[in-house]
């Protein structure tokens, strides 16, 4: 069984702004120096103005973790995270992001879109579908990384319109 889940955010930046800043290898270490936790990493990074690849490393300390899942793990938790954009339209951007838990039985999956929402902004959804394969309890797991999913994305998201608007 999976976890689906949504994150949605409406920006006044253009989806082009918004896919410019967010695709940057400058931008990307800035991020996650700042929200990436403990040996966090740009690992791999291609981009253009159509189209950008890039695979991160993320950690989670275990403290933040219900104690359900610190239970199943030993030590912190860490993540890799593929993505790989390209514009479909102007001012319209797909994605597709692969995530990997390391020495868990979880894994997640996400479909992207960014997007002209009217006037001069844009629209970033993010579709998730997170797995845990753990009898019993593994629904319950795969709740509590939706939900850590989505609050790392609003951090994300944050971060980004923090950064756009200062390069204004």
């Amino acid at each position: 069984m999976s976890r689906q889940s949504e994150y949605r955010s409406v920006s006044q930046w253009s989806a082009e702004q918004l896919f410019t800043a967010m695709v940057d290898a400058d931008f990307l270490r800035d991020r996650l120096a700042k929200i990436g936790g403990k040996d966090a990493a740009l690992l791999e990074h291609a981009a253009d103005a159509d189209s950008a690849r890039f695979r991160l490393r993320q950690a989670l300390d275990s403290r933040d973790l219900p104690s359900i899942v610190r239970n199943l793990l030993s030590g912190d938790i860490v993540i890799e995270r593929t993505e790989t954009w390209t514009r479909s339209a102007p001012g319209n951007y797909r994605g597709d992001a692969q995530v990997t838990i390391k020495s868990t039985p979880a894994s997640a999956t996400g479909a992207m879109s960014l997007r002209y929402a009217g006037g001069s902004g844009s629209e970033l959804v993010v579709r998730t579908d997170v797995t845990v394969q753990v009898p019993i309890v593994g629904g319950k797991i795969e709740s509590v990384v939706a939900e850590k999913v989505r609050e790392l994305l609003a951090l994300e998201t944050d971060f980004l319109l923090q950064h756009v608007a200062q390069q204004g």
